[in-house]
């Protein structure tokens, strides 16, 4: 007979073999799958020498470290700037004053609301800005109004206790916010502030529609070429882990960060020292 906990019954052995069973089948299926991926590939000669041949080339290993480089400057600007955008837009729908929040509301909901490639088109045409002011702007204005949204979502998700203890020992509402909400919303919403960071670093691939010389424009730029066959799949197999490897940086750098913090000495408990024998209370006798 299975034993029970209170969340499930734990799995007799007739479940365990079930379950054994599922995971070899999906097992197969999916090393089916790699292996059906892996024949077309090699059928349709995509690991030739000639497709492979640009990467060993001192001009195509440069063009993709420029293209690089100027991947992570636009999403440099475009996080720091979101990050800040998020907070003065989050101050806003959080302000006692009517108009303020009004205001800071219809911001947030249109940029929201808006595409971001129609506002990176729009700066960059309607307005003639250059490509990486463009595209860092469009950036910026989507990526902050959904960050102040986490923002204020965070503040809002403190006990509403804390709050209200801090207002009760005289504090002002700036240094409720800076001292007792904020420090404590931050913890919680990590994890969504990097997920949209990452969101805005694959956004940036969105720069070469506006001729920014950024990582997939360097790509696009090797798989059109003739020389080599139009080398796109080997290209993706090129660009796609370097992607996938920055945002799994990113990630870890949220898992640090939270570590930081839970070591920190000013968010640990502070223990108190037990009663001594023969401890008296003021005013005892």
């Amino acid at each position: 007979m299975s034993e029970s906990t209170a969340l499930y019954d734990i799995p007799g052995p007739r479940t365990r073999r079930r379950h054994r069973t599922y995971g070899l089948v999906s097992t197969a299926l999916i090393a089916a799958l790699i292996g059906w991926l892996l024949y077309l590939l090699f059928d349709t000669g995509q690991f030739t020498a000639v497709k492979w041949d640009p990467f060993t080339y001192q001009g195509i290993q440069d063009l993709l470290l420029r293209g690089l480089a100027n991947t992570l400057k636009a999403f440099g600007y475009a996080a720091v700037l979101s990050l800040a955008l998020g907070a003065v837009l989050a101050c806003g729908r959080l302000s006692a004053h009517r108009p303020v929040r009004w205001l800071a509301t219809v911001l947030v909901e249109f940029f929201r609301a808006m595409p971001v490639l129609v506002m990176i088109f729009f700066i960059f045409v309607a307005l003639k800005v250059q490509a990486l002011p463009a595209l860092v702007a469009g950036l910026t204005l989507y990526n902050g109004s959904v960050l102040a949204e986490v923002f204020r979502t965070g503040v809002h998700a403190v006990e509403r206790g804390q709050g209200e203890a801090a207002y009760a020992l005289g504090m002002r509402k700036t240094q409720v916010m800076t001292y007792v909400l904020v420090p404590q919303a931050v913890r919680a919403m990590l994890p969504t502030i990097i997920s949209q960071l990452v969101v805005a670093l694959k956004d940036t691939s969105l720069g070469y529609l506006i001729t920014y010389e950024e990582f997939l424009h360097a790509g696009k730029l090797i798989a059109s070429n003739l020389d080599y066959d139009l080398p796109f799949i080997p290209v993706v197999m090129v660009i796609s882990p370097i992607y996938i490897g920055m945002c799994m940086l990113l990630s870890w750098f949220a898992h640090w960060l939270a570590g930081r913090q839970r070591h920190n000495p000013r968010t640990e408990a502070v223990g108190a020292a037990p009663a001594a024998p023969g401890t008296l209370l003021p005013g005892g006798q």
